[in-house]
């Protein structure tokens, strides 16, 4: 099934994925109106540094199967849809325990109060919902929607993989194109012929001529 997945190689760390998210998962879908609302709708994918300097890399969920979230929540506010393959989480029914947060291993879960969850002022788990909605609509999640660097992909797993191969061995041809290669001073193959020489001198002197 369709997922999206991550070429940190490709990140500018411009966060235009973070402001679509937030926009996505707002109340009025507007982005002129979504930062005025209360609360404050959230993004559910964080722009991290990365490793070396002036990279960045976009965290996100990667909607684990099994989820160690799902398994250690005590309100079973975490859930899988099977149909799109991604982890929900109830925020109606979220206690903010933030037990889904020590078993998850990409730290990728927040505690906000949110416009679904138990009140204004009760912060409750925050994690992509692979844009559920989006999803169910046949359309792109927001943040891959949005990535002009193609940082975040949509799309199955081996059409992923195959494009990155495609990429990659772009690069490395339009690499070689560029490097000229230098012309060697002397005969390659002058090895090979004082060989072959040799080999002609020895047969001649096996059968008494001299060459």
């Amino acid at each position: 099934m369709p997922l999206v997945f991550v070429n940190p190689d490709r990140c500018i760390g411009c966060r235009q994925c973070e402001i679509a998210c937030a926009v996505e998962h707002s109340v009025s879908k507007d982005m002129a109106a979504a930062f005025l609302e209360q609360p404050v709708p959230r993004a559910r994918v964080h722009v991290e540094p990365g490793p070396v300097l002036d990279t960045a890399y976009p965290s996100r969920c990667r909607h684990c199967d099994p989820a160690p979230c799902l398994q250690v929540c005590p309100t079973g506010a975490i859930s899988r849809d099977d149909e799109l393959g991604v982890v929900l989480v109830d925020e109606a029914r979220c206690i903010g325990c933030a037990m889904c947060a020590v078993v998850c291993p990409f730290s990728v879960l927040t505690f906000h109060p949110v416009a679904g969850g138990p009140g204004p002022d009760v912060p409750v788990a925050v994690k992509c919902d692979g844009c559920v909605d989006r999803l169910r609509r046949g359309e792109v999640p927001a943040c891959a929607e949005v990535c002009k660097v193609d940082a975040l992909v949509f799309g199955e797993l081996n059409d992923v993989v195959a494009a990155g191969r495609l990429r990659q061995a772009g690069a490395v041809l339009a690499a070689a194109a560029m490097t000229k290669t230098p012309v060697p001073v002397r005969d390659p193959l002058v090895a090979w012929r004082s060989w072959g020489a040799e080999l002609v001198t020895v047969e001649h002197a096996a059968q008494g001529r001299v060459p």
